[in-house]
């Protein structure tokens, strides 16, 4: 049987990301094309639109929040899209993630450090340490492993 992947929406040409662009792998969008993969964008399906503010993961004193460069807390609209991500997953029997590097959202790995700098640290994106706490296996456009293995 073969792998059915959650992808995000970007890497498949959907302009959702924060800046109203997107992030188009085109050997992913053929995983859509080909019935391999559903499309999520966890900021989008939380209900934050596009374009939106950058957001990115702080260390606070209550635990993670997301906060946009403006301070505004959007860490609901972050945990509401995971949620729906994980549901449709589970829906789907999907057991496979290929998501956005580096996303407050969907990284995996490696996050931007919450001080809108650039500055990379260890850590994992809302929806991927969802989906991984539920036995997905999440990995980002710069590592998936090919679809046939």
């Amino acid at each position: 049987m073969k792998k059915k992947y959650l992808i995000s929406a970007c890497l498949a040409g959907e302009a959702c990301r924060y800046d109203g662009k997107d992030n188009l792998k085109p050997e992913l969008k053929a995983l859509l094309e080909n019935e391999d993969a559903i499309l999520v964008c966890p900021e989008v399906m939380g209900g934050l639109p596009t374009p939106r503010t950058p957001a990115e993961i702080i260390q606070t004193e209550d635990g993670l929040k997301v906060v946009t460069k403006t301070g505004e807390d959007v860490t609901d609209a972050f945990q509401k899209g995971a949620e729906k991500s994980l549901a449709i997953a589970k829906k789907y029997n999907i057991t496979h993630a290929i998501l956005k590097a580096k996303s407050p959202s969907c990284g995996s790995g490696k996050i931007y450090d919450g001080t809108f700098t650039g500055k990379l640290i260890d850590g994992n994106g809302i929806t991927t340490s969802i989906l991984e706490q539920h036995g997905i296996e999440v990995y980002s456009e710069l590592n998936y492993p090919n679809k046939e293995d």
